[in-house]
């Protein structure tokens, strides 16, 4: 199996992480034009900003907790030339979770829809690791 494939859902991730800094950054603008942001409270405190600002900008902090896990998994994995197509599909369902995460967080943000999504990556970070797992007793 080409093992590059498994950077393909890794780019993916990064993408998504990318694109939420750009909404983070058009809503900034739009509070700012508006005229509903203390530049003095802001610089001292993220609260200060409208919700919908500060709700995009919980989903970025949340990009760098778990899909951390993911992102180290799959290099590990990588290195060890133990990609296979159960770490290909894990990969994909992570992102795929990830994504609908966002789009929960930032949109509705309805709770527990967005814990299902969690815990599904969750289970997918797992699966990843008892695979590399298994590639070092191998």
């Amino acid at each position: 199996m080409d093992q590059d494939l498994i950077l393909w859902p890794l780019v993916a991730q990064v993408i998504l992480v990318i694109l939420l800094f750009i909404r983070l950054g058009q809503l900034k603008e739009r509070a700012r034009a508006a005229g509903v942001v203390d530049f003095e409270l802001t610089a001292l405190d993220n609260d200060a900003w409208p919700d919908d600002v500060r709700q995009v900008a919980n989903n970025i902090r949340n990009q760098f907790q778990v899909p951390v896990l993911f992102f180290v998994l799959v290099l590990a994995l990588h290195a060890r030339s133990s990609v296979d197509i159960y770490a290909l599909v894990f990969a994909w369902i992570f992102v795929a979770t990830r994504v609908m995460h966002s789009l929960i967080h930032i949109g509705s943000n309805f709770v527990p829809r967005r814990t299902r999504a969690f815990k599904l990556s969750l289970v997918c970070v797992a699966a990843l690791t008892a695979l590399l797992i298994r590639a070092l007793v191998a």
